[in-house]
C-alpha cells in the first residue's frame, strides 16, 4: 500500500476539500479561523525570539534559516490539529476555475476566514505584548520585533507583491505535500521545508504579518524598547502603512502565489471534463 497520494490523487482531494470549505458554516469558519491566525503567531513570536541575537553569532544565513525552522511550527499547528488560514485556502481558487466548487461559496470562505485570521493574530499580539517576553536580552526580543514589522512596512508595493507571490507558492505546495501524506510524520516533514524556504527567503506571508505588524506598533509606543532600538525613521510604522504598504499587496501577491501558480496549475494539469 502507498504511504502518499499521487499528485492526481491529491489535485481531486483539493476538490473535495473545496467543495466541503465553500458550504462551511459562519460558526465553523470564524472559529478555525480565529485558531489559524493565532497558530501562526505562534510562529511568528517564536521565530522573533530566536533569531534577535542569533545573526551575530550565527551569521544572517543561518540565523534566517533557524527562523524559518521553527516558524514552521505555525503551519503544522494548522494543518494537523485543524483550522482555516487565507493563505492555504487560496488553493479553492482552482476548483473555483473549474467549476467544481462554487465561486461565491469560495469569495465567502476567504472574507470570513481572513477577518478571523486578522482577529486571532491580532488577539496574540495583545497576549504576548502583556506577557513582557520582548523585554528578555535587555529588550533584545522588542527590539527585534520593532524592526521586523519596520522592514515589512518599508517595501515597496512591487518588492510586497512579489514576495506575497513566492511566500504562497511555497505555503500552498507545503499544504499539498501534507495532503500527499498520510501519517503525521509524513505531514510534519511535508510542511517543514517549504515553510523553512518561504521565511529564510524572506518572502512576505499576509497572516504572519498580521502577527509581526500589530506587535512592532504596540512596541513603538515603549519608551525601553525604543530607546534600546536606536531607529531613527519610523515614519511608515502606522496602522495605515501596516495596511496600505504591506498587507494589500501581500494578500493580492498571496492569491497570485496560491491561487494560480499552485491551484490552477495542477487543476489544469489533471483536468477532466465534468462530464467524465
Amino acid at each position: 500500500m502507498s504511504t502518499f497520494s499521487t499528485p492526481a490523487e491529491v489535485c481531486n482531494k483539493v476538490k473535495d476539500i473545496s467543495r466541503q470549505k465553500a458550504s462551511a458554516s459562519f460558526r465553523y469558519l470564524a472559529v478555525m479561523g480565529v485558531l489559524a491566525g493565532i497558530y501562526i503567531g505562534f510562529g511568528a513570536e517564536l521565530s522573533t525570539l530566536v533569531t534577535c541575537d542569533s545573526a551575530k553569532y550565527l551569521g544572517l544565513g543561518f540565523s534566517k534559516f533557524l527562523a524559518g525552522s521553527v516558524f514552521s511550527v505555525g503551519l503544522m499547528l494548522v494543518v494537523i490539529c485543524g483550522a482555516e488560514l487565507f493563505t492555504g485556502n487560496c488553493l479553492m481558487f482552482g476548483p473555483a476555475a473549474e467549476r467544481c466548487t462554487n465561486t461565491r461559496g469560495m469569495l465567502r470562505n476567504w472574507i470570513i476566514v481572513y477577518f478571523a485570521n486578522f482577529a486571532g493574530s491580532l488577539l496574540l499580539a495583545v497576549i504576548m505584548y502583556y506577557t513582557g517576553l520582548w523585554k528578555l536580552g535587555g529588550c533584545g526580543v522588542g527590539v527585534n520585533a520593532l524592526s521586523i514589522a519596520n522592514a515589512k512596512v518599508n517595501l515597496s508595493f512591487a518588492e510586497a507583491f512579489f514576495r506575497g507571490i513566492c511566500c504562497n507558492w511555497l505555503v500552498c505546495l507545503a499544504v499539498w505535500l501534507a495532503l500527499a501524506s498520510q501519517d503525521v510524520v509524513g505531514k510534519v516533514l511535508g510542511i517543514y521545508f517549504p515553510i523553512m524556504a518561504f521565511v529564510a527567503s524572506g518572502f512576505e506571508h499576509s497572516i504572519a504579518n498580521m502577527y509581526f505588524i500589530p506587535i512592532g506598533l504596540f512596541l513603538k509606543g515603549n519608551e525601553a524598547v525604543m530607546a534600546a532600538s536606536g531607529i531613527a525613521n519610523l515614519d511608515q510604522l502606522t496602522w495605515g502603512g501596516f495596511l496600505l504598504n504591506n498587507l494589500v499587496p501581500v494578500t493580492l501577491g498571496n492569491i497570485v502565489g496560491g491561487g494560480i501558480f499552485v491551484s490552477c496549475a495542477y487543476c489544469l494539469a489533471f483536468y477532466t471534463p465534468r462530464n467524465k
